[in-house]
């Protein structure tokens, strides 16, 4: 099981981020939601063009250049209606180039482009804990969910779940007066499940809610892992009570070790099959843990870290204009470049480094023909900088 490194995440370099203007953030939206734009594609672009709008203007040329003729770019009054309709159910949004981004989620390999906030918002820049356990939780599981829950709160930890039934509600319904957040695998103005209406909305009002989907998004079976992803990512641990072997709790764990998180499990009896997941856990090499105070001695370092932190963000802004002409240093590769990287690509996924290698290029060219690639729909991503063939 993966651990954190203990010069700790929050005492990273601190992200570049910039002020953005109505005219820009609209522009960031539209490329989001253009053809073949997902996370690291967007961050390249924006880093190449310094900034969304010279971005959408390169577009159709980028793609052009790696075979496909057309790309649907999102209009205009497509993102501002998106916008209008989170402003409707009272979110904002937040894009990972602006100040109020969660830093550790923006530190995880492909950060969302786009997150929308609602409630305290000031709560995704504190030090968090995710629990998460069993939607058919026990009695027992349901007492620690809320004992832990309560007890990291109040140590200053903020607490991270899916709102989901069982584990995940009782942690958020006990730290819900101090600090939780609710990662959303749908859109913010929609509630699943339909019993958690009314605390969702406590959430909202009195904790965060947030989610990478647009607003009047319905969450299918297959965006719940994705959720899972945010809900690791915003943390600096995640504590598992009650997981049975195959379950979405372990999908967030597994996401959890992947992102260099401390992973935390409650030991089960080995007859009970809701406990056969955090188990497997232990014997995976997850912390045991049986009262709160274990998580606040394994995170200390961090803690301490986070917390110096946090204390110098509030004494200077890293935020700055957005600067225009970003892509003056990137290279212009040429045809040969480009069929270069393709014929190094199958439907394999390769590491990033290893295409740099190989094929001797500059790291900022093979960066830059994979995301014209990308745009062209010839490649696909699947995360730590692996990519393969699109297979079509």
């Amino acid at each position: 099981m993966a651990k954190p490194d203990e010069a700790d995440l929050f005492t990273a370099a601190p992200l570049p981020v910039t002020v953005l203007d109505d005219a820009e953030r609209l522009a960031c939206l539209r490329l989001i939601r253009s053809a073949h734009v997902g996370p690291v594609t967007f961050r390249d672009l924006i880093n190449r063009y310094g900034g969304a709008k010279e971005a959408l203007k390169a577009l159709p040329g980028l793609a052009q250049r790696s075979g496909r003729r057309g790309i649907r770019i999102c209009p205009e009054a497509e993102a501002e209606a998106e916008l209008r309709a989170a402003r409707k159910a009272g979110a904002s949004a937040v894009f990972t180039i602006e100040p109020g981004y969660p830093r550790l989620l923006a530190l995880t390999d492909t950060p969302p482009p786009l997150l929308y906030v609602k409630g305290r918002t000031a709560l995704l820049s504190q030090p968090a804990i995710a629990i998460v356990g069993s939607r058919h939780a026990s009695a027992a599981g349901l007492k620690l969910a809320r004992v832990f829950a309560h007890e990291l709160a109040s140590a200053g930890l903020v607490v991270v779940s899916g709102l989901a039934r069982g584990v995940d509600a009782a942690a958020h319904e006990a730290s819900l007066d101090m600090g939780t957040a609710a990662v959303l695998a749908g859109g913010i103005d929609t509630v699943y499940p339909p019993e958690h209406a009314d605390l969702k909305a406590r959430i909202g009002d009195a904790g965060c809610l947030l989610t990478e989907q647009p607003p009047g998004f319905v969450a299918r079976a297959q965006d719940f892992p994705r959720r899972n992803r945010l809900v690791s990512g915003l943390s600096l641990g995640v504590l598992v009570i009650e997981a049975a072997r195959r379950s979405g709790t372990l999908v967030t764990a597994r996401f959890a070790g992947e992102q260099g998180r401390e992973v935390f499990a409650v030991p089960g009896h080995p007859l009970d099959p809701r406990a056969e997941g955090t188990n497997l856990l232990l014997k995976a090499g997850a912390t045991i843990t049986t009262e709160p105070q274990d998580v606040l001695d394994a995170l200390a370092p961090q803690l301490r870290g986070a917390r110096s932190a946090l204390a110098e963000a509030a004494a200077a802004s890293f935020a700055a204009p957005l600067a225009a002409g970003g892509g003056a240093s990137w290279p212009d590769p040429g045809d040969g470049e480009r069929a270069r990287v393709l014929s190094l690509l199958g439907p394999h996924p390769i590491d990033m480094d290893e295409i740099v290698r190989v094929s001797a290029l500059d790291a900022r060219a093979v960066r830059i023909v994979l995301m014209e690639l990308d745009l062209a729909g010839e490649i696909v991503r699947h995360g730590q900088q692996l990519v393969s063939r699109a297979v079509k």
